[in-house]
């Protein structure tokens, strides 16, 4: 039989919430086992209808301030979505934490996890305001991790699950007052089993230990996420002086080739990993195989000639010529990478990689 965790409001003299600025959450708890968190969840009957159904955040749903047990989270690298911004969150039932493998793998979540990752877009037109598109769930089930994609009205007062598929055309400003236009996905359930596949499973992809060692702004000071999580009780013993931190793409002060290294592991390596969707392909993205330049595809002949000239998926020194590159400059369906998740460019990451490459000098003769 399977268990159930439900969870009622439990109303204290003082509540303790945090709130939040762009991306960054103020949060204040206690353990675990000195408060009840008001989340309704039965893991017989989720995914449920409404994402208010869940009771995930308090007041107007819109400002995603998160009741008790909803702890927010960053990653130092996130996945590129067309520049959307993200807010993430996970909640576990009472007295259930997540165990540590290795550093470069995803947590072992318990049965009941819920992560939580909101889209959305500030200065929106044609009235300059922030619009949530999509609140994607991950669900650990009994025996699998299942989906659910619950799109936001156009009031901002509650989301709908949706597993088929959608696009939503809109414009807005950037932090420079560029005019962007998109034909923003939001994905169907087999699009995501397809990036989250694992063999014939679908797993997380963002939440490994050496992407989540890392500060986050609480309303009670800094503090690294790891130790957070092990002090709320989300994680077993743990130190967060025990994982290699990734580094960031966008940190300067780090080489490009490891900076390249972090890019490629989140954007690209939930694809291009063993048992994954593109695992015939021969390269291997994940930090700890691109130590290894062939697994980058360093002077490696692709195994599809696209017919634009393209010699080696990395050709050192010459990024026109680097299948890479024109994979990632690319919005056309049938060669961009990755597939799915975006339908622009993300300028900062293709400049980032075609550095890269252009600094290499290894000879392939």
């Amino acid at each position: 039989m399977l268990k159930k965790y439900i969870f009622t409001p439990f109303i204290l003299g003082i509540t303790l919430l945090f709130s939040c600025s762009s991306d960054n959450n103020d949060y204040i708890e206690k353990p675990q086992d000195e408060q009840t968190s008001p989340v309704v969840f039965d893991i017989d009957n989720v995914p449920y209808q409404n994402l208010s159904d869940y009771h995930f955040f308090e007041g107007d749903i819109s400002n995603l301030q998160p009741v008790y047990g909803v702890l927010p989270y960053n990653l130092i690298n996130p996945l590129f979505s067309d520049y959307a911004k993200k807010q993430r969150f996970v909640w576990m039932p009472k007295n259930t934490s997540a165990t540590y493998i290795s550093d470069g793998d995803i947590l072992d979540f318990p049965e009941g996890t819920v992560l939580i990752k909101n889209f959305y877009y500030t200065n929106v037109l044609p009235n300059d305001t922030k619009k949530i598109i999509e609140t994607r769930l991950m669900i650990k089930k009994p025996t699998e991790w299942v989906f659910a994609n619950y799109v936001w009205n156009n009031d901002q007062n509650e989301a709908y699950l949706d597993l088929d598929g959608s696009f939503e055309d809109f414009q807005w400003n950037d932090e420079s007052g560029n005019l962007n236009t998109v034909n923003y996905r939001v994905p169907s359930g087999a699009e995501c089993h397809t990036c989250h596949k694992y063999g014939e499973v679908s797993i997380p992809i963002g939440p490994k230990p050496r992407n989540l060692n890392t500060s986050y702004n609480y309303s009670d000071g800094v503090k690294n996420q790891i130790q957070k999580w092990r002090e709320f009780g989300y994680l077993n013993d743990i130190s967060s002086e025990d994982v290699n931190a990734m580094p960031s793409w966008k940190d300067t002060n780090v080489s490009l080739g490891l900076r390249a290294r972090a890019y490629l592991d989140i954007n690209c390596a939930h694809c291009h990993s063993e048992q994954a969707h593109c695992a015939y392909r021969p390269v291997r993205f994940d930090f700890e195989s691109s130590e290894n330049p062939t697994n980058q595809g360093v002077c490696i002949e692709p195994d599809t000639d696209l017919g634009v000239g393209l010699t080696h998926i990395v050709t050192p020194g010459n990024p026109s010529r680097s299948v890479m590159h024109y994979r990632i400059s690319a919005t056309d369906e049938s060669v961009r990478m990755p597939l799915l998740g975006r339908t622009l460019v993300h300028q900062e990451g293709v400049t980032l990689i075609e550095n890269w490459i252009a600094s290499l000098n290894t000879n392939c003769n």
